[in-house]
């Protein structure tokens, strides 16, 4: 009797034997010789008897059927010892040797021997299932890759890196040749592009970097807002002979949604063209998890994006209402000034006209301030920061308010340490800042009684015996009122004013901005009925703070503007 002997694949050594006038078929149909490889296809290949020959032809099986190691293509006649591949088994074709029957397995047919049918699974045509752990080192591994993009989804990152990341994260634990993330099925008649592409090796050429994706497999994941797994998608009965899975040999698939709630953000696709290699359904489920964490995240940005500009939005409108409010007051000074100047020239009457002069100046004054700590507060360049020696700009500003100091009767007072060396700072914004806090003092105390100190010192290296850098200070100290304790905690916020219609909330937020970007910091000492104190701090080691080379730009680029 003519036998079958498996010599390699997962049946290695079994023998069936071939009934002398009953075809056989290979494959792993319920009719078919019992294989447990499943790189087999259902109905690969058929073997016919015709008067004692024996005949093999190939059924279109997708991986095709080997004689002697030559694929045939049409029926060929078997000889004794010749090889059949098919799949991963390799028989050889031969009799039976004596005392070898024990070892056959032999087909019964329905009417000699009934067996029922009791369950069955489907299973893709040649397909390789890949061996999974145990189940709860399974559950282990998989809890990992969750837990890992939960944290990669709650980091402060741009949409792109974190599609960039959820990919890196993908390959790592599927091992695809190929995947990529579209985006676009948020809303009906979205276009779908691929936000990130990837490759396991690098593309040869340009057609290597070409992929090819299923539609079919693509638009089902995005439509039906489910998974879908292949393993072996060259044969998944949902793709048709034409579709692009059997015209580009993808083996095996997965597309999953990325979805938040009702909603489609894109797809999550890999594919392998490996031969005898298939994703898992542990790995589809895993996959589909990491497509609803991603759907997550984005909705979660798309939300933060809608915050940030909502609250964009109300900062926008609380400025203008600020805005308009503290301009509104200036005009009407203006115009207050402007009538009285008028009735004096109608009159002929200096003096009447010279009162509505002051008034007109006050506002200019105002309306100036306001302009000036408009653009330092809302300006976008960088500190420029020059070795100055600060003595120079506090005389400046001294001098600039010494004609406000004498009307209202304040004393102005300037102590500056003559040995303090040349600093690294803006000297525009450190003179624009203190500016702000001297005209502040001298609004704050009482007209005739006020006085007004700036004192600015210098620290050196380790002054304080504990190693620290050396700093300088300057202290703007007034006699008024002071600041209720309450109030200290809002001064510097702003459009927050004490001065009520005098004021314009900006010299104090424009100041500690300044102090903060020369990497300084501001503080405000007060008590009630005991007058104020404002403290500017600031770095003085010019090697730690400043660039050479950047201090050289800068001073050629101002010399340039000059």
């Amino acid at each position: 009797m003519l036998i079958l002997t498996v010599i390699q694949g997962p049946d290695n050594g079994r023998k069936y034997e071939l009934p002398d006038h009953e075809p056989q078929l290979i494959g792993r149909s319920s009719e078919a010789l019992p294989l447990t490889d499943h790189t087999v296809s259902r109905r690969h290949a058929e073997l016919t008897p015709d008067d004692g020959v024996w005949w093999i032809r190939d059924l279109e099986s997708h991986n095709g059927t080997y004689v002697n190691g030559v694929r045939i293509t049409e029926r060929l006649r078997l000889k004794p010892g010749d090889q059949v591949r098919t799949g991963a088994t390799l028989f050889v074709f031969g009799k039976a040797q004596p005392g070898e029957e024990k070892d056959v397995v032999r087909l019964m047919n329905p009417d000699l021997l009934e067996a029922e049918i009791e369950q069955t699974l489907t299973s893709n045509e040649d397909s390789v299932l890949l061996a999974e752990p145990e189940p709860r080192a399974a559950a282990m591994e998989h809890l990992r890759v969750i837990y890992r993009l939960t944290a990669l989804t709650t980091e402060p990152i741009s949409r792109t890196e974190l599609l960039k990341r959820v990919m890196e994260l993908v390959f790592n634990e599927f091992k695809p040749e190929r995947g990529f993330i579209m985006l676009g099925a948020g809303t009906p008649g979205d276009v779908l592009r691929p936000a990130v592409v990837k490759y396991s090796k690098p593309p040869r050429d340009k057609d290597d970097a070409q992929i090819n994706v299923s539609k079919t497999i693509l638009q089902h994941a995005l439509r039906q807002g489910e998974g879908v797994l292949s393993s072996n998608a060259m044969t998944d009965p949902r793709f048709a002979a034409g579709d692009s899975v059997q015209r580009f040999h993808i083996r095996s698939a997965i597309c999953s949604p990325i979805r938040f709630r009702e909603r489609t953000f894109g797809a999550i696709y890999i594919d392998s063209s490996i031969a005898n290699y298939t994703f898992t359904s542990e790995q589809l489920a895993l996959m589909n998890a990491l497509g609803q964490h991603t759907g997550l995240a984005l909705a979660n940005a798309e939300l933060y994006s809608q915050k940030l500009q909502t609250e964009r939005l109300a900062a926008i409108g609380e400025t203008v209402a600020q805005l308009s409010h503290a301009i509104k007051n200036i005009l009407q000074g203006l115009r207050g000034g402007a009538d009285v100047v008028e009735m004096g020239l109608k009159k002929d009457d200096l003096k009447i006209a010279k009162g509505g002069w002051g008034i007109l100046k006050r506002n200019l004054d105002r309306i100036v301030s306001l302009t000036l700590n408009m653009l330092a507060f809302s300006r976008q360049r960088s500190v420029e920061l020059e070795l100055t020696r600060l003595g120079p700009i506090v005389e400046e500003c001294a001098a600039l308010l010494e004609g406000q100091c004498t009307t209202r009767g304040v004393a102005l007072i300037v102590d500056v340490d003559p040995e303090m060396p040349p600093v690294p700072i803006d000297a525009p914004l450190i003179h624009q800042a203190l500016m702000n806090l001297i005209t502040n003092a001298i609004d704050a105390v009482e007209q005739g009684k006020g006085a007004v100190t700036v004192k600015a010192s210098y620290s050196p290296p380790g002054a304080r015996g504990d190693g620290s850098p050396s700093v300088v200070e300057i202290a703007v100290i007034d006699n008024g009122p002071g600041i209720p304790k309450d109030r200290q905690d809002r001064i510097f916020e702003p459009f927050h004013t004490t001065k009520g219609t005098r004021g314009t909330g900006l010299g104090l937020a424009v100041t500690q901005r300044v102090v903060e970007e020369h990497r300084g910091r501001i503080r405000v000492e007060s008590k009630e009925g005991q007058g104020a104190t404002f403290r500017i701090i600031l770095p003085a080691d010019a090697g730690k703070i400043i660039d050479p080379s950047e201090t050289a730009h800068s001073k050629s680029a101002a010399e340039a503007r000059e």
